[in-house]
């Protein structure tokens, strides 16, 4: 993934993929990657539903697979779903036409209209095919909660420092972030709150 905030060049690259929403709306769009999984996706969701707040889950199929009352329990409690491909695959190490045919897979168990590649890149000709089915969503902010370099302390500090209306606020639903999500996830929504900003998921 990349620092941050994505450059220019990659949001020029891929111009129909959404990177941030309505910059003059005082809202962000919190978004949890790879999940869901029992270590993780239970605990996000306690939180979220605690402080009133919706988000969107982009889901590996496989994960959907072993765990589909995960699946049932974020769309119950009014979340919104994505794909994200089936195996989590790298958009490099594959054929375009592997890469697809992987994705379709996993919607067969998710039965999303929006879409996230992982690690947030992908080659041009699986976004020309993807974005025929799927609305892709990309980011605005990366929390970086995956990192080992980074603390709990440094992820709510990356929200802190790069949120701003419209961000796209990519956290991960992992067993690499959880650890560091049970003190910046909650404080993160209370930080984000008290600036005054609304909670909004992609229609």
């Amino acid at each position: 993934m990349f620092i941050e905030q994505p450059s220019k060049w990659l949001r020029w690259l891929f111009p129909k993929a959404i990177w941030r929403m309505d910059p003059t709306e005082k809202a962000v769009y919190l978004t949890f990657d790879d999940g869901p999984i029992p270590e993780a996706t239970p605990y996000i969701l306690d939180t979220l539903k605690e402080h009133g707040v919706k988000a969107t889950f982009f889901m590996v199929g496989d994960n959907v697979r072993k765990y589909p009352e995960l699946l049932e329990r974020i769309k119950e409690e009014g979340h919104q779903v994505g794909n994200h491909t089936n195996n989590h695959l790298g958009a490099f190490k594959h054929w375009t036409v592997t890469y697809i045919i992987n994705t379709f897979k996993a919607n067969e168990l998710i039965h999303a209209h929006l879409f996230r590649p992982p690690h947030g890149v992908m080659r041009w000709s699986e976004y020309y095919w993807l974005r025929k089915e799927f609305r892709i969503i990309m980011w605005d902010l990366v929390t970086r909660d995956y990192s080992k370099w980074m603390t709990a302390e440094d992820v709510l500090n990356n929200v802190k420092q790069y949120a701003r209306n419209g961000s796209i606020i990519t956290f991960h639903d992992s067993l690499k972030s959880i650890d560091k999500l049970h003190y910046a996830l909650p404080e993160a929504i209370k930080w984000l709150k008290e600036e005054g900003y609304a909670f909004k998921i992609f229609e």
